[in-house]
């Protein structure tokens, strides 16, 4: 009795004991747990829409650490690191007793280090907490710190640890740096040899490093390979085959695009650690290249800038700042898509776009390319010369300033600047001026990026549309009233898709427009598809002037290059709206047939107001609705003359209240003839017979 009691003291102090060192443990593990914050020290990454890197910035110490899940990394690397590094790895608590067991036999059997018994755990261990030296109580300290890590983390998580921390030599860290730095690829998808060359590094990086020591790295390479471990996971006659592989000998750049706009978003938000962007990094990729070769042609000092969006949703999807980021000669550090630049004659389509809007010309009306005086303003064309008549169509796609003066006196400044600010665009006048004539030929500031917004209304048919700014700003469609009805888009494009290309480049389908400022500041072309829009700028950043440049002969090669290069298909412009057509200049009508004006740039008119005229659509033109279909289109009507307000009717019946605009649609019943009569506010009135197909 007396000796069980003893027994059972002694049972319950050992008990005691193994709770309290337990407790002690524990309470030492609280007291001083790992330094896991340090792992989550990463580069900073900017993405592009599809989550491809578009530029990484290195960590504070100056590593490129990008941060790497085990998705990210093909799987067979895994199998083949753990296999390699930690054949139980899944098994153990951070210590593998077997591994150390093996390791201290070896130790005694041969008096030196034979093999190593650290697990990825203990690697992990060190990479988060190194050491300078490799003592005993170094050692020691890794085997409690991977019991601490595995205590907090799961497997997967110290994998991911080890996958983006460990040593590639040099600066690089973790998989997919070297990935990067080595094969030009993320580690997604690795050939055995590279799988192998991956695993074997970070045993000794510096002394591997395939650029620096191709021999000792294809050497460890092949130790990988032939480990019977991993020989199992690499099949067939896999390994044979990598080991005939050449190392790569030298190391790559990681990806560095879009430095203007990587560095905006990381200054706005540093606490993000990935930016995701809408570039797409092919289309970037193309964008800088054109920009680089573009570069060497051009004179010093002078860069460039290009903005490509998607009309379809307003997502910048390409954007470059300056010819060079680094270049100080040209100011590279400048982001020239956000600077105020004069336009030049880039905003003439919006002149004769309200013109054709309002019913004032067709594309085939004449107007006159005489000197004018428009109350002291007096205009001059780009080389001085004048062309005498001409039509609408040749003004615009020639860029003659004086008949677009002559149409933006008819139509308004003022009016032109309203319609910029239905698409978010607030051109800069100069202070204290009002519109006037002048912003016809460049006399406003605007960016690169509000100048593709324009356009890209022109090319979404009218509809404006809201850029994003690449990061933050989400894009999309502006509702409300368009920048310009369909039809005078229309008008617009069909003029502008059939300028000629710039000397040696092909013909894409694309509309395009160019323009250079006063004194040869600013070089611009805008070009245009069905999809996207590319906006390009030439010019000094200290506004000083560049004598030779000009939007066609420098800037429109470039727009034409870089739509080639961005890898993207040419998708077609819209087709025309339902019944707009383009009228030869004998159909039409004859107040139609000239553009008429005084000395003094006013439209001409007489002391009494001329009669109503319908100058669309023509009499007995025959106009393709969609009646076949079963889904009709409305019609648009358009007149001239008379006295507001006017009433439309079509087939005797009216169809709206009385309106002051010379502009109203009609919506057919169904197909065949129809007669439209307007009546002005005298009672004077005009019919046309039309027929609806």
């Amino acid at each position: 009795m007396k000796r069980s009691w003893k027994l059972s003291i002694g049972i319950g102090a050992g008990l005691v004991l193994l709770a309290g060192l337990v407790a002690g443990l524990d309470a030492a593990d609280r007291a001083f747990p790992p330094p896991l914050e340090k792992a989550q020290v990463v580069s900073t990454e900017v993405l592009d829409a599809d989550g491809v890197l578009l530029r990484a910035f290195a960590t504070p110490e100056g590593r490129w650490r990008l941060k790497t899940a085990a998705e990210d990394v093909d799987p067979r690397f895994i199998k083949m690191l753990v296999a390699y590094e930690d054949q139980r790895f899944y098994d153990h608590a951070g210590v593998d007793p077997l591994a150390l067991g093996r390791a201290a036999l070896q130790f005694i059997t041969n008096g030196r280090i034979v093999s190593g018994a650290s697990t990825l755990s203990m690697q992990v261990a060190r990479l988060i907490e190194p050491r300078e030296t490799r003592s005993f109580s170094a050692k020691l300290l890794q085997l409690v710190r991977a019991l601490q890590i595995e205590r907090r983390l799961s497997k997967q998580e110290i994998l991911e640890i080890y996958l983006t921390h460990a040593p590639y030599g040099g600066n690089l860290e973790g998989v997919r740096a070297a990935s990067l730095a080595y094969f030009g690829k993320e580690p997604r998808r690795l050939t055995v040899a590279e799988a192998a060359l991956l695993v074997a590094l970070p045993q000794s990086p510096e002394g591997r490093r395939p650029d620096r020591h191709a021999r000792s790295a294809k050497a460890a390479r092949e130790r990988v390979l032939v480990r019977s471990a991993v020989a199992d996971l690499t099949g067939e006659g896999e390994a044979e085959r990598a080991l005939s592989e050449a190392i790569p000998l030298r190391r790559l750049q990681l990806p560095a695009y879009a430095a203007h706009l990587s560095e905006a978003a990381t200054r706005k938000r540093p606490d993000i650690k990935q930016h995701k962007t809408t570039l797409r990094r092919g289309i970037q990729q193309g964008l800088e290249q054109v920009a680089r070769e573009a570069t060497s042609r051009l004179s010093p000092r002078v860069s460039l800038a290009m903005v490509m969006a998607d009309v379809t949703t307003g997502a910048i999807v390409g954007e470059v700042g300056s010819a060079d980021y680094f270049d100080a000669s040209r100011s590279g550090w400048i982001d020239m898509t956000r600077v105020l630049r004069s336009p030049g004659s880039t905003l003439k389509p919006f002149i004769y776009g309200l013109a054709f809007e309002q019913g004032i010309v067709s594309q085939e009306t004449i107007i006159e390319d005489r000197p004018a005086d428009f109350f002291g303003y007096r205009p001059k064309n780009f080389d001085m010369s004048y062309q005498g008549d001409v039509s609408i169509r040749q003004a615009l796609q020639l860029s003659l300033n004086v008949p677009a003066v002559r149409l933006l006196d008819a139509v308004g400044p003022s009016r032109l600047m309203i319609r910029f600010r239905r698409a978010d665009i607030r051109p800069v006048l100069p202070p204290n001026e009002a519109p006037g004539l002048a912003i016809g030929l460049g006399g406003v500031g605007i960016t690169l990026k509000d100048l593709v917004q324009a356009y890209a209304a022109l090319a979404n048919q009218g509809q404006p549309v809201l850029l994003g700014n690449g990061v933050d700003r989400a894009p999309g469609l502006i509702e409300g009233e368009p920048l310009l009805e369909p039809q005078a888009v229309w008008h617009v494009a069909d003029i502008l898709s059939d300028v000629l290309p710039p000397q040696g480049s092909p013909r894409l389908g694309i509309a395009y427009k160019t323009g250079t400022s006063y004194g040869y500041r600013d070089a611009w072309s805008v070009g245009y598809d069905g999809r996207y829009v590319l906006g390009v700028w030439v010019g000094r950043p200290d506004n000083g002037a560049v004598p030779g440049i000009a939007g066609y002969q420098t800037a429109a090669p470039i727009l034409f290059e870089a739509f080639s290069k961005s890898g993207v298909p040419i998708a077609p412009l819209p087709p025309a709206p339902a019944g707009v057509v383009r009228l030869a200049q004998a159909d039409l009508p004859i107040s139609h047939r000239r553009f008429s004006m005084t000395a003094a740039g006013l439209i001409s008119a007489s002391t009494r107001e001329p009669p109503p005229q319908i100058v669309y659509p023509p009499e007995g033109a025959r106009v393709d609705l969609g009646a076949r279909s079963g889904q009709i289109s409305p019609l648009a009507l358009k007149l001239q003359g008379g006295r507001a307000p006017f009433r439309w009717l079509a087939n005797g019946r009216p169809l709206t209240e009385l309106s002051r605009r010379r502009t109203n649609q009609w919506m057919p019943e169904g197909a065949g003839f129809s007669t439209l009569t307007v009546i002005d506010a005298v009672g004077r009135a005009a019919s046309v017979r039309v027929f609806v197909e």
